[in-house]
């Protein structure tokens, strides 16, 4: 599957590949985060590298595993965020809101592509809605009725949807406190 069958896992050329990899992921996100994900591109990406494109596939199967390593990327660091954020809801939804505004175009890549289940490695989906679940006391409906929320304000607000009058702030709290009757109490020490 990684082109080096037969070598041990920490055999120094499987260890080149796998920082190799790396570094075409790293510069996937930097090409992403500078042009958008039309951007992302095998022969963008090289040009970025300084390579032939066509060395690119001696690290990587192609577009579609650079995509999915990006979406895992986001993944992990949302829910890297989300899980150092205290357990009440409005903690949580105001670290998803910064991150997301922090990180437009990866969330964007992320939220508004399928998702390439397959393509992630085990839990990392898993692990990034755990702290919304927590909050919710495992209610997956209200979870995702949560989410669902968060991600349309955060999407208005990354297109400018919103008037420039707008309260933003207000509108968060005002979903906020509606979806906190979802969200039974913490016990002391365990948000």
């Amino acid at each position: 599957m990684d082109g080096l069958p037969g070598l041990a896992p920490h055999h120094p050329k499987r260890r080149m590949k796998a920082n190799r990899r790396g570094e075409m992921i790293d510069a996937a996100e930097r090409i992403l985060e500078r042009e958008g994900p039309e951007a992302v591109t095998m022969r963008r990406l090289a040009e970025e590298l300084r390579i032939q494109a066509p060395s690119l596939y001696k690290h990587i199967a192609g577009k579609t595993e650079i995509e999915a390593a990006l979406q895992q990327r986001a993944l992990e660091r949302l829910g890297s965020v989300l899980a150092g954020a205290s357990g009440d809801l409005a903690t949580l939804a105001a670290a998803y809101r910064r991150w997301a505004l922090d990180h437009p175009r990866l969330y964007e890549f992320t939220a508004r592509h399928s998702l390439d289940r397959q393509g992630l490695a085990s839990g990392v989906e898993a692990a990034a809605a755990e702290p919304l679940l927590k909050v919710t006391g495992g209610n997956m409906a209200a979870a995702r009725a949560i989410w669902g929320f968060a991600h349309g304000l955060v999407d208005l607000e990354l297109t400018n949807r919103f008037p420039a009058d707008a309260d933003v702030d207000a509108a968060w709290a005002h979903g906020i406190s509606a979806f906190a009757s979802y969200c039974p109490p913490q016990p002391d020490g365990l948000s």
